[in-house]
């Protein structure tokens, strides 16, 4: 037998935790055959891992790829940085379920435009949105990829194929058995789990808050018993950026219970300044494991640098009075920002109350980061501050006239939390916690704001910068953790038999490279792009799909289905769960 591909002469860390040994791994068929010293067996193709570290590839458990997956088979950014598993449908936002009411397709679209940030003109232009049914979504997307590739089933998108234009209003008992229903038929088709949100920063493409906020406490326990007894590995939810009251505390554990698998809530965002308030939060994991719930947070473990577009402004939305106004159309937005009174009554309305996203209202501390007209491009680089203090005028006057001269195409830079020692040692504490999970990269959201797809080699590069994690423990974090979270068989780990899911990459180098707008989405539209540092080759069911950093031609990615791709997870699985010796 000849192997299909051999490994030689690196250094294997095997998701584990254990020590790192030097050996060669032969992969055959999509999965691992050999691991050893010396293989017995000849092979086909050869890569040469010499002063390399070989590991399994990363698992991102929370992404946003469920549209651009139809249009993008390599779903960019995120295997360049090692991921060979992506799961989406987070948030319970999904594309799928869909009725032949075209005013539904056209609520999704918007509500994806609104909260998540995608393009309105790439998801017009890049979905046929010729599917109705999560069954029928599932078949869409089981093409070749370069990744696998896993799906939740989302709960604004049942509540709305249920309640059509109704769908921001309470549920009647039957529309409630409708929705169960729905869930129910998702997961037997593959869906991973149940995925909602209650957070107060979510509003669809109206301003209203998206369908998921609607629902009752009732509506969401009946949602998570439809969940108990399929093939579900998971329930996930957003429940916002402010701090737990009891009664979300209590929410988060009785859905646990209920559907009797572990739950993860996202985001929790961590530097020195917010560590206290974020172990509060983290704690409400150990209330839920005394009534024996499995409640675990999702930490972003980056130095969070967003990147702000007036042209589809989704965070800044969350201000105070900016609802209305940025739900504008493109030249009413533009012509308000142009307005020297109206824009101030913005600015007012930002700063006219305390709340934890005041911040953003500091407009001295934006960068240019992009700038597309003769006005703006000389000003790369430069604090809206100090191009204040130049011209004489205010700070927010001065963002509004750089963002109109570039049509609101300009890219402002704000960094929301810190990149210093201090910082990232607080959010190491977290990264090895039990109730905590690493990921919420939201890839395929937030476009233009936010590169979370970073997270794998942006954690690795500060973790080498700083001394952080032992790297057999930061690879333990990245793999098998989320793997084995969302009862991915024979995923995660590098064992003979396994999948051959694998990263190859340089332990001294690896990083993230520069992260730049560029215009390759369908119609033109524009996203945060950036490739990676000291990433050798990336493997997927045992073909390589990046080389040198960039992609090969192989698209050997699987659609993950429930039950067929999982093993199965209960509360009392993650309980009597052993962790590797």
């Amino acid at each position: 037998m000849t192997l299909d591909l051999a490994i030689r002469g690196g250094t294997v860390i095997d998701g584990t935790g254990r020590p790192r040994y030097r050996a060669d791994v032969g992969i055959s068929g999509g999965r691992i055959a050999e691991i050893g010293p010396r293989l017995s067996t000849a092979a086909a193709h050869t890569i040469d891992a010499a002063g390399l570290v070989v590991a399994p590839g990363f698992v991102d458990i929370h992404t946003h790829l469920d549209a651009a997956v139809l249009w993008d088979d390599t779903l960019s950014p995120s295997p360049l940085h090692g991921v060979t598993t992506v799961i989406a449908g987070n948030c319970g936002f999904t594309v799928a379920p869909l009725t032949d009411n075209p005013g539904d397709r056209d609520y999704l679209l918007a509500m994806l435009a609104r909260v998540e940030g995608m393009p309105a003109e790439s998801l017009a232009a890049g979905l046929r949105w010729d599917w109705r049914t999560t069954a029928d979504y599932l078949d869409h997307t089981d093409r070749p990829l370069a990744a696998n590739a896993g799906f939740l089933v989302g709960h604004s998108a049942i509540r709305r194929a249920v309640m059509g234009e109704r769908s921001s209003e309470p549920a009647a008992l039957g529309e409630v058995g409708a929705m169960s229903e729905l869930l129910r038929a998702g997961i037997a088709a593959g869906g991973l789990g149940f995925s909602t949100s209650t957070s107060n920063t979510h509003h669809d493409g109206d301003g209203r808050p998206v369908p998921s906020r609607a629902a009752s406490r009732e509506e969401i326990m009946a949602l998570c018993r439809a969940v108990k007894d399929t093939p579900a590995t998971t329930v996930e939810i957003s429940p916002g950026v402010e701090g737990f009251d009891p009664e979300l505390a209590d929410l988060l554990a009785d859905m646990s219970l209920t559907a009797d698998r572990p739950l993860n809530w996202n985001p929790i965002i961590v530097d020195a300044a917010t560590e206290s308030g974020a172990w509060d939060r983290v704690r409400l994991s150990d209330t839920a494991a005394e009534r024996g719930a499995k409640v675990l947070a999702l930490t972003i473990p980056l130095a969070i640098t967003a990147r702000h577009c007036l042209a589809t402004p989704s965070v800044l939305a969350a201000l105070p009075g900016w609802e209305d106004p940025m739900a504008l159309l493109h030249h009413e937005r533009r012509a308000l920002l142009a307005d020297p009174v109206r824009r101030q009554e913005l600015d007012r309305a930002a700063r006219s109350q305390p709340m934890r996203l005041s911040y953003l209202a500091n407009w001295s501390e934006y960068v240019i980061g992009q700038g597309f007209s003769e006005v703006t491009k000389p000003l790369v680089g430069r604090s809206v501050g100090e191009v204040a203090a130049a011209r004489g005028t205010s700070p927010w006057d001065t963002l509004c006239d750089i963002v109109v001269a570039d049509d609101l195409q300009t890219v402002l830079v704000f960094a929301t939390n810190g990149a210093d020692g201090p910082d990232w040692e607080a959010r190491a504490r977290f990264w090895t916690d039990d109730r905590v999970v690493m990921g919420a990269s939201d890839a395929g959201a937030h476009l233009d704001q936010l590169d979370f797809f970073t997270y794998t080699t942006g954690s690795l590069a500060a973790s080498r910068q700083f001394g952080l994690l032992p790297l057999e423990e930061h690879i333990h974090q990245l793999t098998d953790i989320p793997a084995r979270l969302y009862g991915l068989a024979g995923r995660g780990r590098l064992a003979e038999g396994w999948h051959a899911d694998l990263v190859v990459f340089d332990p001294d180098t690896v990083a993230p490279g520069p992260v730049a707008t560029r215009h390759d989405l369908p119609a033109g539209a524009g996203r945060l792009y950036g490739e990676a540092v000291g990433v050798a080759s990336v493997i997927v069911n045992g073909a390589e799909v990046v080389s040198d950093g960039r992609y090969t031609d192989a698209r050997p990615g699987h659609l993950l289905r429930a039950g067929r791709d999982t093993e199965q997870v209960t509360l009392a699985t993650r309980r009597n769960a052993r962790q590797p010796a």
